[in-house]
């Protein structure tokens, strides 16, 4: 096992997490001001969700033996528009979670890590179903019909 590897990945996914949370946190409240409340819901537990999974991270990260660190995040862009927000969200999940698996392999050898981050991806993989099948349904129903469905 590879501690330092470990505590490499667990850090780099803590610190995008926390920025991912902070922006599903903002998206939520911009939604909940437009009245699309399930949708502002949605996304105000997915943000805490997320903030889980950081903690567990970074415990993970001090079992190891490392230092948790707080890392400077990059920019978020806010969405006004909630379908371009959901292809925006599901472009970086299409691109991120077969590289998250290919990550996760990566870690086998410290079981603790590979099972943390196996519960990581199944998480993300849902959320990628999710927005798939969200779009798919606004192309099924419609547009007006979809948002008639987030209020």
């Amino acid at each position: 096992m590879n501690a330092q590897n470990s505590i490499q990945i667990l850090q780099a996914y803590a610190t995008g997490l926390a920025a991912q949370s902070m922006q599903h946190k903002v998206q939520s409240k911009v939604f909940k001001s437009m009245g699309l409340t399930k949708l502002a819901e949605k996304y105000a537990d997915h943000s805490t969700e997320e903030m889980e999974w950081v903690d567990k991270f970074v415990d993970r990260i001090i079992d190891l033996g490392g230092e948790a660190k707080v890392e400077a995040a990059p920019e978020q862009t806010i969405y006004k528009d909630p379908v371009a927000f959901i292809k925006a969200d599901l472009e970086v999940s299409e691109r991120e979670v077969p590289r998250l698996g290919e990550i996760t392999l990566s870690v086998a050898a410290d079981m603790t890590t590979f099972d943390l981050l196996k519960g990581y991806y199944q998480d993300e993989e849902e959320d990628m179903f999710w927005m798939r099948g969200q779009l798919e349904l606004i192309e099924r129903i419609g547009l007006q019909n979809w948002i008639i469905r987030q209020l």
